[in-house]
């Protein structure tokens, strides 16, 4: 699963942010689906559950690209697990594009993505439920003035969906923090009296969090905050030429923003791909699931497609800024380098037997010139 480059929705505005959020990347989409959208919707939901769908999924009719590559019946058991108010966790290899999955979820459900706590080991729940203004504090003491609001509290507050990335990533009495929120939709605020010392959840909340297989077990969720949510496998993409196409497109709208009138040529993002899909042990163009011959050592490093799309990115950068052309093989072995080895030793030597026992084999002008630069690893 990976996001696709399609759009229409550009402007100046977006021209200036080097990411804009779905919401504004895809506003008039959203505008014309929710002009359109005459299906029931569930409560606090800008769009019913096809509308939503069609949002993600795309739209031929309505003139409407899809965004990300994966199964319909997917979307639809993501959707309706949304709307009975259970929790969503997506869980899957990096670099699969459930973070996009998220931020595109949770804008065609609340309008708004960027509710987004970010998991890690230095999170705390202030961080996530609410913090104060310190100067209000010392003058005036615990009020709702002084208080600042994290995600978690305007989720509630607003009825809207809250994303949590690699949740796994915080620590479990941060993670435990949510147990109430998402069985008795409260959270209590101790520091406040009256009607402001509990917060109830309106219409429209829940939380969407997200966790990578390499870092499941660092900080392994409870049990009972796992029966809170229903969980969903994010898979790579399996077929060839979808992935080639997704790299594609998403690398020609990459280069467009950074200002270079080139593009990555079709021979080149096929190696990249080839590369890629050969070192996960996918199989690449040609292989025609022949296990024995798509065999490699699989790296530690990850091979996704998101990946993919940075080293075809850095390709263009590479060719056109140096020399004013466009990428070549060669460009792209000392691209995919830093990508593929890192840190890691082992990694530099299962590359470079890449390049001996499958790169030497393959035919056409394309693999001759990659297998002959290999002299430019690292």
């Amino acid at each position: 699963m990976a996001i696709t480059s399609k759009t229409k929705d550009t402007g100046t505005a977006q021209q200036q942010l080097q990411r804009p959020p779905a919401e504004i990347l895809y506003a008039e989409q959203l505008a014309r689906l929710r002009a359109q959208d005459t299906d029931p919707r569930p409560p606090g939901w800008v769009l019913g559950l096809k509308a939503a769908r069609s949002f993600i999924l795309g739209d031929a009719a309505l003139g409407i690209a899809p965004k990300i590559v994966a199964p319909v019946a997917s979307i639809e058991r993501m959707l309706v697990t949304l709307a009975t108010g259970r929790g969503l966790m997506l869980v899957g290899e990096p670099g699969t594009a459930k973070s996009m999955l998220s931020e595109l979820l949770a804008t065609a459900i609340s309008g708004v993505s960027t509710l987004t706590i970010q998991g890690g080991a230095s999170i705390t729940e202030d961080q996530i439920k609410y913090g104060w203004n310190y100067a209000l504090l010392i003058n005036e003491g615990p009020s709702p003035r002084a208080m600042v609001p994290a995600p978690l509290y305007l989720g509630m507050q607003q009825g809207q969906v809250v994303r949590f990335e690699e949740i796994t990533r915080a620590p479990l009495e941060v993670q435990d923090c949510l147990l109430g929120m998402l069985s008795d939709r409260v959270m209590a605020v101790p520091e406040l009296s009256g009607e402001h010392g509990m917060l109830y959840a309106r219409e429209g909340f829940n939380i969407i969090a997200t966790a990578n297989t390499r870092d499941r077990g660092v900080n392994e969720m409870s049990a009972a905050l796992k029966r809170r949510f229903d969980f969903e496998t994010v898979f790579p993409i399996l077929d060839f030429d979808r992935e080639l196409a997704l790299v594609q497109e998403s690398a020609t709208r990459l280069l467009a923003q950074s200002g270079i009138p080139k593009t990555v040529p079709a021979p080149v993002l096929e190696l990249l791909v080839s590369t890629f899909r050969d070192l996960r042990g996918a199989p690449a163009k040609g292989d025609n699931g022949n296990a024995g011959d798509a065999a490699m050592d699989r790296l530690t490093a990850v091979m996704s497609t998101a990946e993919a799309v940075n080293v075809a990115h850095a390709v263009g950068v590479r060719a056109w800024f140096l020399e004013q052309r466009e990428g070549s093989p060669a460009d792209l072995v000392d691209c995919i380098a830093g990508t593929v080895v890192k840190d890691n030793a082992d990694d530099r030597a299962k590359l470079r037997r890449y390049f001996e026992q499958k790169a030497a084999k393959r035919n056409g002008p394309h693999w001759r010139a990659y297998y002959d630069a290999r002299h430019r690893l690292p």
